[in-house]
């Protein structure tokens, strides 16, 4: 059955509860290890790997019909998680990288790019998935699922997205052999348009950052 029908009435909604929750946990564990830097040649793979699972997951949201909560309100879920210490040590571990430059919304005519951080957003999707997830360990699944499915349209998946397509081009760069553009000066406070990111750039050489992140050159018939 596609996840596209996974209403009907012959779905168990509880294996699709836990299919999601599963996912979403698994996503917020492997990233917080990844924040460790025990291993940082192997940071930007794998976070390319676990966006990319976590979009399937979001995807499978999205594709089902709108998930309505019990309750009017939303209850209590206490207080979110400090995310703070989580932003900072992605924020060292990205650092030649952290930076990057995104239009927020591809159907908006002539909306120039903005910078955003690999670090910040990382930190913003926890938060997001955290919060469904105090209400799914509370018991209240419903709220859970609409929750996340209500943030992947809203925040998260927008912002999943966004940095998938960072690390998927730096990914590209790396292994194409393509120098990589650093945005010297750049700050996420500015809103820069296109010309101005452009001038803002600087050379930086691929093998810089290839070997501490993990990444190699691509070769033909490799």
């Amino acid at each position: 059955m596609s996840d596209a029908m996974l209403h009907a009435t012959s779905q168990n909604p509880d294996d699709f509860a836990v299919q999601i929750a599963d996912s979403i946990e698994s996503f917020i564990v492997a990233t917080t290890e990844v924040a460790k830097g025990d291993e940082p040649d192997s940071a930007v793979p794998f976070l390319l790997l676990e966006l990319s699972q976590l979009l399937l997951t979001g995807g499978r949201l999205g594709a089902h019909e709108d998930i309505v909560p019990d309750d009017r309100y939303e209850p209590d879920a206490g207080p979110d998680v400090d995310v703070d210490d989580l932003r900072e040590r992605f924020a060292v571990l990205l650092e030649p990288v952290d930076v990057f430059s995104e239009v927020f919304d591809p159907y908006e005519p002539r909306r120039a790019p903005v910078a955003c951080r690999v670090s910040d957003n990382l930190a913003d999707i926890v938060t997001d998935l955290r919060h469904g997830l105090a209400h799914y360990r509370a018991g209240r699944t419903t709220e859970a699922l609409w929750w996340w499915q209500f943030s992947y349209f809203s925040n998260w998946g927008p912002t999943a997205s966004a940095t998938l397509r960072a690390l998927q081009s730096l990914v590209a760069h790396v292994r194409l052999d393509q120098p990589l553009q650093e945005l010297d000066g750049l700050d996420t406070d500015e809103d820069l348009a296109e010309e101005a990111l452009a001038e803002e750039a600087g050379k930086v050489m691929v093998e810089e950052i290839a070997g501490p992140l993990g990444l190699r050159t691509a070769t033909r018939g490799a």
